[in-house]
């Protein structure tokens, strides 16, 4: 049976320990997508919503997403992020933003869960 690494022997949630690791590069990409009605799909496309740029406001939500991620998941590590990106793309046919986030760091643990972070928090916005 596979262990679980935020677990101790006693079953009591834990924050792994990565001092002993070796930095490595990593990277990791997320994607998600968010349906809505083909007409706000269209004003968004057009940028005609009143508040602004949609999607480049929820690309800095999540840019900020990934860098405070150890803020709002439990054991989560806080991590000196050297690069996010978050990329959108149109399926008009679905009336659908696709989302893609990619994170990397120079480090001794993953970035997969900013990357999540990131994607969850853009399609929120």
């Amino acid at each position: 049976m596979t262990e679980f690494t935020h677990l101790d022997k006693d079953g009591r949630v834990r924050m792994v320990d990565v001092g002993e690791k070796t930095e490595t590069h990593r990277k990791a990409i997320a994607a998600g997508r968010i349906f809505m009605e083909k007409e706000t799909l269209a004003r968004i496309m057009d940028e005609k919503v009143k508040k602004g740029n949609v999607l480049e406001a929820a690309r800095i939500a999540g840019v900020m997403a990934a860098k405070k991620t150890s803020d709002l998941i439990p054991m989560c590590h806080p991590l000196n992020i050297t690069h996010a990106r978050i990329d959108f793309s149109f399926d008009t046919n679905a009336h659908a933003i696709d989302i893609e986030a990619e994170v990397s760091l120079t480090g001794r643990t993953g970035v997969e869960m900013e990357a999540l972070t990131s994607v969850s928090v853009a399609a929120l916005t």
